[in-house]
């Protein structure tokens, strides 16, 4: 057998549909599990599959001999201690000048561990997020690699034509920048898929629970939105799934699955990095307590027992109306999602001086990946008409977007309120447009009560210093 271009240790779903991927794609590919039975499910699917140049190795030192060099093998497993392991595994029959890329979500501190760990044995790394699930990872992904430059150049070749096309557009492909840049990247695309969806479903919630919609007329209503402005590959799931019968018993099934979400971590790292690095979040961390709050799903039965009553508010709804002013809720919220996910990734950039380039992220999430929009072809010219873009609610698309709909924004918010529907993520979008927008907030008297009670200063509108008053003796000195 001659040797192939590259390998792939890791054959869960993911791992198996992106092998295929570039076997499909014409690059010959060697594949490996610890699991050996995966390894010959693997290159049967690619006999099915259309005689793919995809070849099965049961054994590490026989998959790496099998590769040309410099090799190049891409890791898809557990993150954590599981990649570690198979770093191990694999490096011990490596060469100089060969390279590892891990493609899981992991933690960026861990990849540029790892690079550096690499680098002293004369390796090569690359940390690269991966988005688009099994059907992106089979037909093409949105891909965002980071760390060695040299290691990205080896593949460019692969990567650029494995990866989602986007008519217009070009390959969701492009190199992030350095260290362990590519999974925070990943780490945050996957924090804005946390407000996209969670910002849906509550668009869900009060068209069910106010508008009295029915998941016939919501199937319409979502496939409707996503012939304009609300194009993406979520609103276009959602309308699929409004549309699937129960298989086993009366109804849709929508109605049968239990409202429990659950999560593998990425979000709760964008909030604590946002946190970090003191950028506010609150969609994304609102979508990240509603997930904490579904798993509660004992309590909140109980609480519903004690909590009776009626919610609902005398007002009628104009359907139409609702509908019309739901979708510009969502859109305008959805602004304020991505802005914060934006808006975290610039201050790691400039924290870790990785000089990433914002356009360049929304051009590759254009295809392949979970919240591909049409909307983020404008995100794109935002950032390419200013790169040092403050808050891409500023730009002046964007501004005026939101201007023509906070109307109906506030509508929707006061409507769910005022029967009893929660939208934790469409009031922190508006509660955010609402602070950024204002050039006088009350955190005047929040820093007047930190000088009262610890005497930590607090600045003058009116001339330049730091000022600490006795608030204690002068309040009691009128007594």
């Amino acid at each position: 057998m001659a040797l192939t271009r590259i390998g792939l240790a890791g054959l869960a779903v993911m791992g198996q549909n992106l092998a295929l991927n570039i076997a499909e794609k014409g690059f010959p590919i060697s594949v490996y599990n610890r699991t050996t039975s995966k390894v010959d499910e693997t290159v049967q699917r690619a006999k099915i599959e259309g005689n793919l140049p995809l070849y099965g190795f049961h054994d590490p030192a026989s998959f790496v001999n099998s590769i040309q060099k410099p090799r190049v093998v891409i890791m898809l497993v557990k993150a954590g201690a599981p990649v570690d392991q198979t770093i191990a595994t694999l490096a011990a029959h490596l060469e100089q000048g060969d390279c590892i890329i891990d493609g899981g979500n992991e933690w960026y501190e861990n990849t540029e561990r790892r690079e550096k760990e690499m680098e002293e044995r004369g390796l090569l790394y690359l940390g690269m997020g991966v988005s688009g699930g099994e059907e992106g990872a089979r037909h093409g992904p949105s891909m965002m690699p980071g760390g060695s430059v040299e290691a990205y150049q080896y593949i460019e070749d692969i990567l650029l034509k494995v990866s989602a096309q986007v008519p217009d557009s070009g390959p969701c492909v492009t190199y992030i920048g350095k260290g362990g840049s590519g999974n925070f990247v990943k780490m945050v695309h996957n924090g804005i898929e946390y407000g996209d969806m969670q910002l849906i479903a509550e668009a869900y919630d009060v068209l069910k629970s106010v508008g009295k919609l029915t998941n016939s007329e919501l199937q319409q209503v979502f496939a409707e939105w996503n012939k304009g402005e609300l194009l993406s590959f979520l609103v276009e799931i959602t309308a699929d799934i409004f549309s699937i019968k129960d298989d086993k018993g009366d109804g849709y099934l929508v109605d049968k699955v239990l409202d429990k979400t659950g999560m593998k971590g990425t979000g709760k790292w964008t909030v604590q990095q946002a946190a970090e690095l003191s950028v506010a979040a609150p969609t994304i961390e609102a979508s990240l307590d509603s997930r904490f709050l579904s798993g509660l799903k004992d309590e909140r039965v109980a609480a519903s027992k004690i909590f009776q009553g009626d919610y609902t508010s005398d007002v009628p709804v104009d359907k139409a109306q609702l509908i019309e002013d739901v979708r510009k809720a969502l859109y305008a919220s959805k602004i304020c999602s991505y802005a914060q996910g934006m808006n975290i990734i610039k201050a790691k950039s400039t924290e870790k001086r990785w000089g990433l380039n914002l356009g360049e992220l929304a051009r590759i999430w254009k295809g392949g990946c979970i919240i591909r929009a049409s909307f983020l072809d404008r995100i794109k010219k935002a950032y390419d008409r200013n790169a040092e873009l403050a808050n891409l609610l500023i730009d002046p698309e964007f501004a005026q977007e939101i201007m023509d709909r906070q109307a109906a924004w506030r509508r929707v918010v006061c409507l769910a309120i005022n029967n009893g529907v929660s939208t934790p993520g469409m009031s922190a979008s508006l509660a955010y447009f609402d602070s950024y927008r204002r050039d006088r907030l009350p955190a005047n008297l929040v820093q007047a009560q930190r000088d009262y009670f610890g005497a930590h200063t607090y600045e003058r509108v009116d001339m330049p210093g730091s000022f600490h008053t006795e608030w204690y003796k002068i309040a009691n000195s009128k007594i």
